[in-house]
């Protein structure tokens, strides 16, 4: 895959990265219990698997977007993210198997609607794709690529132990399918490909803070849906836009 392009600037966005999975760990309810439960609340991983299938089947349509976009801009571009694209098109399949060994139904899994906090983090990939092009989409893949590379291992360990290991067979093929081409490495340096103006770099800050934010959320409604047992209430809902804002803003309420 070659050398890091900017690994200077790199290096600086990884430590952001690490510093916010930190927060994540320490401030976000039950956001531990995959890693190191050991009474596994099957409802809790379900659902997050089912959310997993979903943000993937949203994130392909913004995808060709992109490619639509460089398309018109930058042919050798388009041809690049069609490429990272292509790998990850159809890796909501390795979900659904792993959810079908548990009796989870693909029927059942397509019909559920997507969290309020999917939808809100769609939401802004649509508008930052609109409004500013696609470094926000971008810098949304390499967050994904480098967090999921430094936590999904120590997930699919422990739910390994817990359910055993064809049940997560899908999801161990999915992330050492992403380790064992270092898409996290391909994405960087397309993210520095297209981050050409003097202010690219406090935004590419921006939009990883504000992902944050959308996956902290995210991690509480599914929280209170599933371990707290509240369901999809008016309350719950209500409450998620403002803790995406919170955590964005390093202010996460721990209860």
């Amino acid at each position: 895959m070659g050398d890091s392009i900017n690994p200077e600037f790199r290096a600086a966005i990884d430590a952001k990265l690490d510093s916010l999975i930190g927060r994540f760990y320490s401030d976000v309810p039950n956001s531990r219990h995959m890693m190191e439960t050991r009474e596994l609340n099957k409802e809790f991983y379900k659902r997050h698997t089912i959310e997993t299938i979903l943000r993937i089947r949203l994130r392909r349509v913004i995808d060709a977007l992109v490619v639509h976009h460089f398309a018109k801009n930058d042919p050798r571009l388009a041809k690049q993210w069609a490429g990272y694209t292509e790998e990850e098109m159809l890796h909501d399949a390795l979900f659904v198997k792993d959810l079908e060994r548990l009796g989870v139904s693909r029927e059942y899994i397509y019909s559920q609607e997507p969290f309020l906090a999917t939808k809100l983090l769609q939401g802004y990939l649509y508008y930052v794709l609109e409004n500013e092009g696609p470094l926000g989409v971008i810098c949304y893949s390499y967050s994904i690529e480098y967090s999921s590379r430094k936590m999904q291992p120590q997930w699919i360990s422990n739910l390994e132990s817990l359910l055993g290991k064809e049940q997560l067979h899908g999801a161990r093929t999915h992330v050492d399918y992403d380790v064992g081409e270092d898409h996290s490495q391909f994405v960087w340096n397309f993210l520095m490909s297209t981050a050409k103006m003097p202010t690219d770099e406090v935004r590419i800050y921006r939009h990883i803070e504000t992902v944050f934010g959308l996956l902290c959320a995210y991690f509480q409604e599914l929280s209170q849906a599933t371990i707290a047992g509240q369901g999809h209430s008016a309350e719950l809902v209500s409450r998620v836009p403002i803790a995406a804002v919170q955590a964005a803003g390093g202010l996460v309420a721990s209860k």
